[in-house]
C-alpha cells in the first residue's frame, strides 16, 4: 500500500508506477487543462493519464513541462501514460498512433502505453504493435484498459508480454472484486478510472457519515478506499484546491469495518460505457 503522493508501485516488470495521480478525461485543450497539469506536478503529483481519443495531449504535454520546470524535477520523476484509441487498433496503425501521441506530448517516450478498448478482433494486432515498441525500448510498460476477464484469457493466450496494467472504471457502485482477483494472480495491476464516479457518489449516506467520523470529504474517503485496496487510482479535477485535496489521504486509514461497508455499496452499475456491449 502506498503511503503517501509519491509512493510507488512495482509493476510486474519492475518499473515503478506511482500509486496515485492525475486524470485528464473531458478536459478539454487550453489554459485550464495546462494550468490542472500544471498544478498537479508543483503539489507533488508524479503521475499524469491521458488518451489520443481525449483531444488534449498537446495542453496535457505543456503543462507537463511547465509543471516541471515549476517543481525543479526531470521528466524522469513524472510517469506519463496514453492510449491507443479503437480506430488506430492494427499493427502499423497502433505503432503510427504511438508516435502521434509522443509528438502531440512533445516527449521522447511514454511510460506507460495501453489499448483504451478491447475492439474484438483488433486487439490482438494492437497487442503485438505495444509489444514491438516495448522490446524496442520504446515505451517503459505496456497495459489495457477496460478488458474484462474473457479479454484478458484471451490476450495471454498469444501474448509475449503480459500487460502490467488494467485501467477500468471502477469506485464504490462498481468494485470490480472478481476482475481485481483475477489481474493479481496474473500480476497485473489494476487502475480505477473515474473512481469518483462523476460525482455521482458525492451525497451517498453511508460514504458521508464515514467522511464525516474521519473529518474528510466524501472524495478523500473513496480515494483512500482505492489505496488501501491495492489499487492504482487516477482522481480528475481541474481546480487547483481539488486536485490539493483529492491527494490528502495519507493522514487516515480506513477501518476494516468501513471498507467493508464501503465495499456493500457495489452495484455492478457503470457511469461509462459496459466494454461487452459498446459500439466501437
Amino acid at each position: 500500500m502506498i503511503n503517501n503522493l509519491q509512493d510507488t508501485v512495482t509493476l510486474h516488470n519492475g518499473v515503478k508506477m506511482p500509486g496515485f495521480g492525475l486524470g485528464v478525461f473531458k478536459v478539454e485543450e487550453g489554459p485550464e487543462l495546462v494550468n490542472a497539469v500544471k498544478a498537479a506536478i508543483k503539489h507533488g503529483y508524479r503521475s499524469i493519464d491521458t488518451a489520443a481519443i481525449y483531444g488534449n495531449e498537446e495542453g496535457v504535454g505543456q503543462g507537463i513541462r511547465e509543471g516541471l520546470q515549476e517543481a525543479g524535477i526531470s521528466r524522469e520523476e513524472v510517469f506519463v501514460t496514453s492510449k491507443v484509441w479503437n480506430a488506430d487498433l492494427g499493427y502499423e496503425s497502433t505503432i503510427a498512433a504511438y508516435e502521434t501521441s509522443l509528438k502531440k506530448l512533445g516527449l521522447e517516450y511514454l511510460d506507460l502505453y495501453l489499448i483504451h478498448w478491447p475492439v474484438e478482433g483488433k486487439y490482438q494486432e494492437a497487442w503485438r504493435a505495444l509489444e514491438t515498441l516495448y522490446k524496442e525500448g520504446r515505451v517503459k510498460a505496456i497495459g489495457v484498459s477496460n478488458f474484462q476477464i474473457h479479454h484478458l484469457e484471451n490476450l495471454l493466450k498469444d501474448a509475449e508480454i503480459k500487460p502490467v496494467i488494467n485501467q477500468v472504471e471502477c469506485h464504490p457502485r462498481l468494485t470490480q472484486k472478481e476482475l481485481q482477483a483475477f489481474c493479481e494472480k496474473h500480476g497485473i495491476q489494476l487502475e480505477a478510472w473515474s473512481p469518483l464516479m462523476q460525482g455521482e457518489l458525492l451525497n451517498n449516506e453511508v460514504l458521508t457519515a464515514i467522511a464525516a467520523k474521519y473529518k474528510k470529504s466524501v472524495a478523500q474517503v473513496i480515494l483512500r478506499w482505492d489505496v488501501q485496496n491495492g489499487i492504482i487510482t487516477i482522481p480528475k479535477s481541474t481546480k487547483e484546491h481539488r486536485i490539493v485535496e483529492n491527494a490528502a489521504i495519507f493522514d487516515f486509514e480506513l477501518t476494516a469495518e468501513d471498507l467493508k461497508l464501503i465495499d456493500e455499496l457495489n452495484e455492478n452499475h457503470r457511469v461509462g460505457p459496459d466494454p461487452d456491449n459498446f459500439d466501437f
